[in-house]
């Protein structure tokens, strides 16, 4: 399972997106990889165009969803504390999806920095597309 940020979704559906990301995106769906949590739901629904929002919203409700539960928001508010000591600040939601893939002991694919740095600092473990964006499973 690979927790696909939202970074990587708006990316992959933009016309003029990434062809790395859309061609990784394909092969985490084909290999029945992709999973969206509650964050990214929000973060991407939410901001649709109004002609978008059916289409994408069934589309969403045919992956595998994961909710943030209380712990989640617990260990996000810990990440919180811990990089706010070390003068580094990361985005609410970032914190909470990178809380749920720990959780879940699950990667993150995405192409926001701010996860480099909870990566560096708290340990989550980032999904590094393959070859031409081959799937490889966990070890």
């Amino acid at each position: 399972m690979v927790l696909v940020d939202s970074s990587v979704w708006i990316e992959a559906t933009r016309k003029t997106g990434r062809i790395d990301v859309k061609v990784a995106m394909e092969c985490l769906l084909e290999e029945y990889e992709a999973t969206v949590c509650s964050p990214v739901w929000l973060e991407v629904l939410g901001g649709l165009r109004r002609e978008s929002r059916r289409a994408y919203t069934e589309y969403f409700s045919i992956l595998p969803y994961v909710a943030a539960v209380e712990e989640d928001w617990k260990r996000a508010q810990e990440y919180a504390w811990t990089l706010a000591d070390r003068g580094l600040r990361v985005p609410w939601f970032d914190l909470l999806i990178a809380a749920i893939s720990i959780r879940y002991g699950c990667r993150i694919y995405t192409i926001d920095r701010h996860f480099d740095v909870m990566q560096a600092h708290l340990g989550v473990r980032l999904y590094q597309p393959g070859y031409g964006g081959s799937f490889e499973a966990d070890r």
